[in-house]
């Protein structure tokens, strides 16, 4: 299993909730990251993941990709207005 001190980048935390049985089907990636923010809560609210540093490491991953991304698509939303 992918342990905390190696989630480094979306693509671990993804493999993460795969093994945990959350498949990624989303095309939109602002969309992909929210519903895997609300399983990595799900799972671990259910206790099924058990070292509470995977879940803060796997959240902040999850946070610092959403800011990233939505950071990302409004620079593009105005530099396509311009």
């Amino acid at each position: 299993m992918i342990k905390c001190e190696r989630m480094k980048t979306l693509y671990d935390v993804q493999e993460f909730l795969k093994k945990h049985g959350y498949i990624n089907l989303f095309s939109n990636r602002l969309d992909a990251i929210f519903f895997m923010a609300q399983e990595l809560k799900t799972l671990y609210d259910a206790g099924l993941i058990p070292d509470q540093n995977d879940y803060f490491t796997a959240d902040l991953i999850l946070r610092r990709e959403h800011r990233l991304e939505s950071e990302k698509k409004t620079y593009d939303e105005k530099n396509y207005r311009d």
